[in-house]
């Protein structure tokens, strides 16, 4: 075998191993994010494709029949085009375009994705891109305008990682190097033919896509689920507040001797308010909003027992079809409990409302109680149960926003937008 042989031989062996032991590395972790599973397959495709040109490359000696060299340049040329597809499938799922964006240059994707494949097919019989003359792979002129997809599509790559404010450094310069380094595989193939640069350039590429973005991703996030441990449990913990607990346990005491069954009743409440709380510690990700709307009311049905008619509460609910990390609603509904309605003799009215529109679903909290100035108010002190600690846990967790709107006098509106997953 040539020297450009074993060097083409000894790249596909190596690409194939490094990628095996990727792909056992993202398969074996628990909780694989949308984004590696994109990547999965991504690196098993192009297993699959090292795989093909190594065979190639062992059995070319033997078979030297044109339609044999016909048959398998075109393969090449089909997988070229899918690897890129597969790298625009991942950038598109990592970076998470905004929806617009998302469907035009999906559309771009897979309308050029689909001419060169049909012209790489038509080739077989017009030779446009290539042809074979006694067994040897001959380019023809317009050999480079096969190559165009791939050209668009990586320059979409490359612009789309540039102006991407939310990635870092290391995220830029991993897709931009994936972007760019096929085209200096493509000059210094043209000086040292016969050699598969390219698929050289594909193993380096790769190796800093895993280890920059993926790699990193994972250190980072790893890093966040600490930081939101921390903060679920800060959260807990204001929850479960003494004089809450206190007070909560003498209106039950009192009750039972007035109305046994209504304190049983209280009591049931209490424990699960207590249970519920305690089990978002073990919560490792988001839990349905039925569940949380369960926590709500058994929270309201407590305070319900110890104010009476100063606290009204009025639902309208008109879907429940999301998640969102535990107790983030209901502490927001005791804020408006405690610092907006009780605050006035009367009591007031609190108005819990759900619905869902083309992007998003929304959770408004209103109440009528006595408004505050929101320039003068600690949204991180335990006297407003922590807003900044549910805001930053709604953003990490699910890419959620709040807002909050207040009159004084007038009441209070906080609302919550959770975006839904773009398609």
């Amino acid at each position: 075998m040539a020297v450009n042989g074993v060097f083409n031989v000894t790249i596909c062996i190596v690409g194939i191993l490094i990628l095996l032991i990727h792909v056992i590395n993202i398969i074996s972790k628990k909780g694989k994010r949308k984004d590696e599973m994109v990547l999965l397959t991504f690196f098993v495709f192009t297993i699959v494709h090292f795989a093909t040109y190594l065979t190639f490359t062992l059995i070319k000696i033997s078979f030297t029949s044109n339609a044999y060299i016909i048959a398998f340049y075109t393969l090449f040329y089909l997988m070229n085009n899918a690897e890129v597809l597969l790298l625009f499938r991942y950038a598109r799922e990592y970076m998470k375009w905004e929806r617009k964006k998302s469907r035009v240059l999906t559309a771009l994707n897979i309308s050029l994705f689909v001419l060169f494949v049909a012209l790489d097919l038509t080739n077989i019989f017009t030779g446009i891109f290539f042809t074979a003359e006694n067994g040897v792979y001959l380019r023809s002129k317009t050999m480079i305008l096969s190559q165009g997809y791939q050209f668009v599509m990586l320059a979409v790559v490359f612009i789309t990682s540039i102006i991407d404010k939310r990635l870092n450094l290391r995220e830029k310069a991993a897709f931009i190097s994936y972007c760019t380094l096929p085209f200096v595989a493509i000059i210094l193939q043209n000086i040292f033919k016969g050699y598969a640069i390219g698929y050289a350039s594909i193993i380096i590429a790769i190796e800093v896509l895993f280890f920059f973005v993926n790699v990193q991703k994972s250190i980072v996030l790893a890093k966040e689920e600490e930081k939101n441990k921390d903060a679920k449990i800060k959260l807990m913990l204001s929850q479960i507040q003494p004089h809450f607990m206190y007070n909560s346990l003498s209106s039950i005491s009192t009750l039972i001797m007035l109305d046994p069954e209504k304190a049983q009743t209280a009591l049931d409440d209490f424990t699960e308010y207590l249970r519920m709380n305690l089990s978002s510690l073990s919560a490792t990700g988001c839990v349905s909003f039925e569940t949380e709307l369960k926590h709500i009311k058994t929270y309201i049905d407590l305070e319900k027992m110890r104010f009476g008619d100063r606290l009204k509460v009025e639902y309208d609910i008109k879907n429940i079809d999301f998640t969102l990390p535990p107790l983030t609603i209901q502490p927001i509904v005791e804020n408006a409990i405690k610092h907006g309605i009780l605050k006035k003799v009367e009591g007031g009215t609190l108005t819990l409302k759900t619905w869902e529109t083309e992007r998003a679903y929304v959770v408004e909290i209103t109440d009528d109680g006595v408004g505050f100035d929101l320039s003068k108010v600690d949204f991180n002190g335990n006297e407003h149960v922590g807003l900044k600690n549910i805001q930053y846990r709604l953003a990490k967790m699910c890419d959620a926003g709040l807002f909050i709107k207040s009159t004084i006098g007038s009441g209070t509106t906080v609302t919550v937008t959770f975006r839904k997953e773009k398609k």
